[in-house]
C-alpha cells in the first residue's frame, strides 16, 4: 500500500480567539493545509468562520486552504471562496441541483473540486460525476455538530470507505478519499486500512487537549502507520 496520507487541521477545532497564532504554530509544526469549515447555519446549526475571517486568514498564511461548503447556498459561497483564492472546494452532494456545472465552476479556475455526502447518503450519488473530482469527502458524523463529544462516528464509517475505495479503484481514478467527524487516534488507523488518504484532524486527534501539537502530530503518524500495515 502507498498511498500517500494527507493531513487536514480543521481550523475549527484550534484556538479560534488567536486564530493567527493557532495558524502559525500549524505551520511550524510543518502542516501546510488547513480544512476551514464553511457553515451557513442553515444546512447545520453552526457558523464557526465568516467570510471576512477567511479573507484575513488569507491574508497572513501561505497554507493551502481546504474549504469544505455546508449551506443550501453552495453557488454563492464558492463564488466568495474562489475570490478570496484557495486550492480546494468541497460542497454537499445534499443541497446541490446542479452539481456537474458546480464543479466545472470551480475547476475552471484551477482550483480542485470535491463534493461531500453525509453519513446517510449512498454512494450511488456519485455515479455519474466520480470521475470529475479530485477528492470525495465522506462524513463520518452529521456535519456541523463537532462539539456535542456525544456524537459517535457512524457504525458503518470504515464500511463506506472501503466501497468508495473499491470504485475509485475499479474506475482506475486517482479521486481522494477524504473523512471528516471523529477522525480520532482511535479511529485513524482502521479509516486508513479502509482506503481514506486525506484525514481532517480535529479535538480527537491534532488538537487533543493537554499535548503539544508536535506530540499529537506524532500520535497521529504512529495510527496511520499503524493503518498502512
Amino acid at each position: 500500500m502507498h498511498r500517500v496520507i494527507t493531513l487536514s487541521p480543521s481550523i475549527m477545532c484550534a484556538d479560534l480567539v488567536n486564530l493567527e497564532r493557532s495558524i502559525a504554530q500549524l505551520a511550524e509544526n510543518g502542516l501546510d493545509i488547513l480544512h476551514i469549515d464553511v457553515i451557513d447555519g442553515s444546512f447545520s446549526p453552526s457558523m464557526p468562520l465568516g467570510i471576512e475571517t477567511i479573507k484575513r486568514m488569507r491574508e497572513v498564511t501561505d497554507m493551502k486552504f481546504d474549504v469544505h461548503i455546508m449551506s443550501v447556498n453552495n453557488e454563492y459561497f464558492i463564488a466568495e471562496m474562489l475570490n478570496i483564492g484557495v486550492q480546494s472546494i468541497t460542497f454537499h452532494a445534499e443541497t446541490t441541483l446542479h452539481i456537474d456545472r458546480l464543479i466545472r465552476l470551480i475547476k475552471n479556475e484551477g482550483v480542485k473540486a470535491a463534493v461531500a455526502l453525509n453519513p446517510a447518503t449512498p454512494l450511488t450519488q456519485l455515479e455519474y460525476f466520480l470521475d470529475e473530482l479530485d477528492m470525495v469527502c465522506l462524513m463520518l458524523i452529521n456535519p456541523g455538530f463537532a462539539t456535542n463529544k456525544n456524537e459517535k462516528q457512524v457504525p458503518y464509517a470504515s464500511r463506506k470507505v472501503s466501497d468508495l475505495r473499491q470504485l475509485i479503484d475499479n474506475r482506475n481514478l486517482i479521486t481522494s478519499i477524504q473523512v471528516d467527524g471523529r477522525v480520532s487516534l482511535d479511529t485513524i488507523s482502521g479509516l486508513v486500512k479502509a482506503g481514506a488518504d486525506n484525514l481532517v484532524l480535529g479535538s480527537t486527534s491534532l488538537f487533543v487537549k493537554g499535548k503539544s501539537l508536535m506530540e499529537n502530530k506524532q500520535s497521529v503518524f504512529n495510527a496511520i502507520k499503524l493503518g498502512m500495515e
